[in-house]
């Protein structure tokens, strides 16, 4: 049996972007209640997550960007940032330590503490773009995490797999002109933030290390599986990637109240299982999976559940 890392701190409760905000703390409190229930909390190994020191965020983010969030940062009250987006008095605290919470999960992964890692982080990273917030999103933790693991371990190539219903905008462009990171999105389309054309492939050196496979609304388990088989194994097999890394959203669960599509939690151990045997045969079974989007709180604590237990089955 597999070793699998937990990534938690209470300090992720503490951004709040208000009442009726979809991005709620109550997301990783049903997380957190559905594990404990289940036994599965029990079989997990906890891992502490530190702040993201700047010089890793600035990897991805610019420094005035990061500045920026710093002078804004509110004693009290909130502060928007975009009209999805705004941050209270915990917000930056929160933000910097589930960057810092992916990178603690790439330290516990590569010295072999543990195999794989799930980060039940808030707030959530896969839009965040290099210079401004965006989509719920401050810094973007999976996009951080992969070019720590690749200046901080030498390792030369990355796979992401965004399976939120959101296209990962800020991750695409992250890495779209960039050959060391093979980035694969499946996402309702058209949908927010609206990118995510199967045309957008990447460019220069970069070009082919991008691919976008926009779902139709009401596709479920069965289309998800084919996708992942048909063109991410193959993509993957070819590109022959050292870590891998999930954008976990469990927003494209048929009850999600924020998008249209038909994963059930059977459908998300499917996919967790094609990615891990992905990662066995290339990347020695390492993988960082990061929380996401996912905002109808039982179907997120369940997929969650399933998604954790499938990693604990590799």
């Amino acid at each position: 049996m597999a070793k699998t890392g937990f990534v938690y701190h209470p300090a992720y409760l503490e951004h709040d972007m208000g009442a009726g905000h979809p991005e709620s703390p109550d997301r990783l409190r049903a997380i957190m209640q559905r594990l404990e229930q289940s036994g599965t909390a029990a079989r997990l190994t906890g891992i502490e997550p530190r702040k993201a020191e700047d010089e890793w965020i600035t990897e991805i983010h610019t420094a005035s960007y990061l500045e920026r969030l710093k002078a804004l940062a509110p004693a009290r009250g909130r502060v928007s940032l975009d009209p999805d987006t705004s941050m209270s008095p915990g917000s930056l605290t929160a933000a910097y330590l589930a960057a810092g919470g992916a990178l603690a999960a790439v330290d516990a992964i590569m010295s072999r503490e543990v195999d794989h890692v799930f980060c039940a982080v808030r707030p959530p990273g896969h839009h965040a773009e290099a210079g401004h917030a965006m989509g719920f999103c401050l810094f973007n933790n999976v996009a951080i995490a992969a070019r720590y693991v690749q200046k901080r371990y030498g390792l030369s190539r990355v796979l992401i797999v965004d399976w939120d219903v959101h296209h990962g905008n800020g991750t695409q462009h992250s890495f779209e002109d960039d050959a060391s990171v093979l980035f694969f999105s499946t996402h309702q389309y058209p949908h927010y933030p609206g990118t995510g054309r199967a045309t957008e492939r990447g460019r220069g050196g970069g070009e082919g290390f991008t691919i976008n496979v926009p779902m139709e609304a009401g596709e479920g388990d069965e289309e998800y599986r084919a996708v992942f088989q048909k063109t991410l194994v193959p993509a993957a097999d070819a590109f022959k990637p050292e870590f891998v890394i999930i954008s976990a959203g469990f927003d494209a669960h048929q009850d999600d109240p924020l998008a249209s599509m038909g994963l059930t939690e059977d459908g998300y151990a499917d996919l967790t299982g094609i990615v891990a045997d992905i990662a066995r045969r290339h990347a020695a079974g390492r993988i960082l999976s990061s929380l996401e989007g996912g905002y109808n709180l039982t179907a997120l604590a369940s997929s969650v559940d399933r998604h954790v237990q499938a990693l604990l089955a590799i």
